[in-house]
């Protein structure tokens, strides 16, 4: 039989004890006034932890400690090394949030924007630090372990479809910033984001909602002893139309089944997940085509756009501790596919059939990972050496055709792909005084592809490698403030399609510069976390980020593309306090400077890239009676071309949530969604499209999706 290791090991493994990780302060923790609505308050209890390490979690949920927490920073308060920037939300946290869509409940990560410029099925887009991350490029996302951004994907590099998301099964949540983590590779220069599911529930839920715009969704969660450990299984299913003069359509349901025996330190589990899912976009659109009267507001120049995704997985994660450490395990096979149908420039490329296009990714993935945490001492001192490697391998299709009202007309390009990579880590965690602890670690990872295409001239293999430093100091406390230092280098791969190709597919007579596969990044960070007043924790970060090449996005093409090498400086403020054990308040603030770092007579200005991101929240109830959730979002306005003569204007939202728990496990809430109606933009962009009757080589222009105008929705939940 396994041992316990020492309890400075044992803390931070359980996703639901990262203290350290989290910088919660004890007060805020036992007194955490975050919480769900009760309609998800069965399966996301409300977690209280204390400053002492050997104390165990309270709270009746419990999250598989698979992935989340425990392995950046396994040894808990003593001998984590941390960022300012970085923490953990509980699965309350994450529900106490009225959201318009699933991927918005991740708007809980300070300064991270997750919003849409298509329809609901297709993945969300992200912003975060200064970076339009479009729909993942340089932020990683995870899911129990599973990386979900697509490399070499056909509708843009780091593709992160998180549609399938059921929030009231999450429960636990680590994201980092920066590139400063050894565990971080691929996508995460930006960040990193780890969602982990629940293992069990303690009461059964059953929850439905009806909404304004045909909104309407079914959840059901169980949980029952089974053997020697717990089956959990879930089903969630949506009908959306939105405010849209054509229709959304939106036709999805997701389900998961898990299997798990043991305890985060000793046990393991195994999970299947099944997503499918049907939608009809409202693209984003040109405001002259508003102003002049073709569309209204909520209207289509395409009426065809939209698409189909699936997404099923298996995945297992092991556990094991002895008297040398803990050893972990987790693999996966996923098996994905999306049909999507763009048109954002309409008459440009092709005025009498139309530019709609439809971009096709079918592929299957396998990969895990596996690490080792060893603890001893250094000279007398605490010391803990982490060893992990982790393995990716995707065997892809994608292709690019030309359609008309998704009808096939030609084919612009049909590939085949097989990408593989590797990585090893390894870090190395003293606290040498009670004063000071250090992180020194580094990562290499190496890729290799083949790219088979239709033109035979863009076929070929590549390989590419990158070794990276991550270093982290924390000094004090002093007067509860902790001081930290954080160094690393980090990258994002390029679509090896780019890396081998030598002539472009849609004109063959023309040669294109091939792109680097991997492109590296080096961040660096300064900040401090302070808990001097019981309740509230406040940190505050000051960081720079610099890139060899910026991906950005192409309206003609609706994929990102190589760019220049760009510079972020920035500040980050977060604010957390529970003022009560019934009332708590957030309010961050990020203010970032993108820039272009060499000279181009075009511009220096990083398009899309946000400069002031803000957000601020109320969140108050108790577990009978009422409850409710009042939050702002605040999206600064953004350069939408490099000499900042196009601007975006900002966006400000109010979202808010009012219910009431019955003593017979019953409750019922109301969430209202825009609560100002605000006339705001989603998203905004600008390039070059063509309607009907102007000129051959079209006008450039702001094209826009629009915020949702107010919605309201009912939601009834059982909690048995």
């Amino acid at each position: 039989m396994s041992r316990p290791v020492p309890r400075s090991t044992l803390l931070n493994l359980s996703a639901l004890t990262v203290l350290g990780l989290a910088g919660l302060p004890a007060a805020a923790s036992a007194q955490d006034g975050s919480r769900p609505s009760p309609a998800a308050e069965a399966t996301l209890d409300e977690i209280s932890v204390t400053a002492e390490p050997s104390a165990p979690p309270r709270g009746r949920a419990a999250a598989s400690a698979g992935y989340v927490g425990g392995v950046t920073g396994i040894g808990g308060p003593l001998l984590t090394v941390d960022s300012a920037s970085a923490g953990f939300i509980t699965g309350a946290q994450l529900n106490s949030r009225p959201v318009t869509r699933p991927g918005e409940v991740l708007e809980e990560v300070p300064g991270l924007i997750v919003t849409q410029h298509s329809g609901e099925g297709k993945a969300n887009q992200f912003f975060l630090r200064g970076f339009n991350l479009d729909h993942g490029t340089d932020i990683a996302l995870f899911l129990d372990g599973m990386p979900l951004n697509m490399r070499t994907h056909a509708h843009g590099q780091g593709y992160a479809d998180i549609n399938f998301l059921i929030p009231e099964l999450v429960g636990a949540v680590e994201f980092h910033k920066g590139p400063y983590f050894v565990r971080d590779g691929d996508f995460a220069s930006a960040g990193s984001v780890r969602i982990d599911y629940l293992d069990t529930v303690a009461k059964n839920l059953a929850l439905t909602s009806i909404g304004s715009f045909g909104y309407k969704r079914a959840l059901s969660i169980a949980s029952t002893p089974l053997g020697d450990g717990n089956l959990l299984v879930a089903a969630d299913a949506q009908v959306y139309d939105g405010p849209w003069v054509v229709p959304d359509a939106l036709r999805k349901i997701s389900t998961v089944a898990r299997y798990s025996q043991g305890t985060a330190l000793d046990g393991f589990s195994v999970t299947g997940m099944a997503y499918a899912s049907r939608w009809t976009a409202t693209n984003q659109i040109p405001e002259r085509a508003v102003a002049q009267g073709l569309i209204g507001r909520y209207g289509t120049l395409n009426p065809t756009d939209g698409g189909d995704t699936s997404r099923f997985s298996l995945s297992g994660r092991f556990s094991s501790t002895d008297d040398t450490g803990v050893t972990r395990a987790s693999a996966y096979v996923i098996r994905s596919q999306l049909n999507l149908f763009n048109d954002f420039t309409y008459v440009l490329n092709d005025p009498v059939n139309g530019d709609q296009f439809h971009q096709l990714d079918q592929r299957i993935i396998g990969g895990g990972e596996a690490l080792h945490i060893f603890q001893g001492d250094l000279f007398g001192r605490p010391m803990e050496n982490e060893i992990g490697v982790q393995t990716r391998t995707d065997s892809i299709r994608v292709g690019l055709f030309n359609t008309t009202n998704r009808q096939y007309r030609s084919g612009v390009l049909d590939d085949r792909v097989l990408e593989t990579s590797g990585a090893f880590y390894f870090d190395n965690r003293v606290r040498w005084t009670d004063w000071l602890r250090t992180s020194l670690g580094f990562r290499a990872d190496g890729y290799a592809a083949r790219v088979v295409s239709d033109t035979p001239a863009n076929s070929g293999r590549a390989r590419d490698g990158i070794v990276n430093p991550k270093l982290g100091l924390t000094l004090g406390p002093w007067f509860d403030t902790e001081l930290y230092v954080n160094y690393g280098g980090g990258f994002h791969s390029n679509d090896v399609r780019g890396v081998t190709a030598t002539i472009d597919p849609a004109s063959p007579l023309f040669n294109i510069a091939r792109a680097p596969f991997l492109v590296p990044s080096t961040g660096y960070e300064v900040g401090l976390r302070n808990r001097s007043i019981a309740g509230l924790e406040t940190s505050l970060a000051l960081f720079r980020l610099d890139f060899a090449s910026e991906n950005l996005f192409q309206g003609d093409t609706g994929t990102t593309e190589p760019s220049r090498p760009t510079r972020r400086f920035g500040v980050e403020w977060t604010n957390r306090y529970a003022v009560t054990p019934f009332l708590s308040l957030e309010g961050d603030l990020t203010i970032t400077n993108a820039r272009f770092s060499d000279f181009d007579p075009v511009g220096n200005r990083v398009p899309e890239a946000p400069t002031t991101i803000a957000s601020a929240g109320v969140t108050f109830g108790e577990p009978l009676g009422w409850f409710g959730s009042l939050r702002f979002r605040y999206f600064g306005p953004r350069p939408l071309i490099e000499d900042n003569t196009i601007r975006s204007r900002p966006t400000a939202l109010f979202n808010c949530r009012v219910g009431y728990a019955f003593e017979n496990g019953v409750s019922v809430s109301l969430d209202v969604l825009n609560l100002t109606n605000s006339r705001s933009d989603q998203i905004t962009y600008a390039y070059v499209s063509r309607l009907p009757g102007e000129p051959a080589e079209g006008l450039i222009d702001r094209v826009f999706h629009p915020v949702e105008p107010t919605a309201v929705r009912l939601t009834i939940a059982g909690r048995f």
